[in-house]
């Protein structure tokens, strides 16, 4: 296994067939429609324009395993030191510790960016997720209760939190 910085052109379709599973086939992602390419070019420029990593893991031979990323928690200025992430593996590749590299990674970009929380948003139910947060350090810190309707049921939301030591010197403004 191998980080990567994922790019579009190479890591678009496998991100996009991620995604897409995990839309049609669990309530890691609360959509109901598949994303579509073009989304992809979106996404990417998001990364892009707000300084937010695209961090894969790929095999030996090039496959992508998994990827996650972070971006802007809410969009009010005092937030800035705040982002949300995400970690989606492939369910070919699940159990064999890619999601737990992947955060770890994640982690450590957001120290290098002067970050100083992260928070986490996971379907109740995935306890998997739920584990492996709690297995780097972060804690539970809410649930919105039915927050989501998918599946023809009520899905709670909790959030988990990982307050790092970064910055040095926060400011306001």
């Amino acid at each position: 296994m191998r980080i990567v910085s994922c790019t579009h052109d190479r890591h678009a379709e496998p991100i996009l067939a991620i995604f897409n599973d995990a839309i049609l086939n669990s309530t890691a992602l609360y959509d109901y429609k598949p994303r579509t390419k073009e989304s992809m070019t979106a996404w990417f420029e998001t990364k892009a324009k707000g300084k937010f990593p695209a961090i894969g893991i790929e095999s030996d031979s090039g496959e992508l395993m998994g990827f996650g990323s972070y971006g802007t928690f809410r969009a009010f200025p005092a937030y800035k030191y705040t982002v949300e992430h995400s970690v989606y593996v492939d369910a070919r590749f699940r159990g064999h510790g890619v999601g737990k590299r992947l955060l770890q990674e994640i982690i450590t970009t957001a120290q290098r960016q002067d970050y100083h929380v992260l928070v986490g948003a996971i379907d109740a139910s995935n306890a998997v997720s739920i584990r492996l947060h709690e297995s780097l350090g972060f804690t539970p810190c809410g649930t919105i209760r039915q927050a989501g309707f998918k599946f023809n049921r009520w899905l709670d939301l909790v959030f988990y939190q990982l307050i790092l030591s970064t910055p040095a010197e926060p400011w306001d403004g």
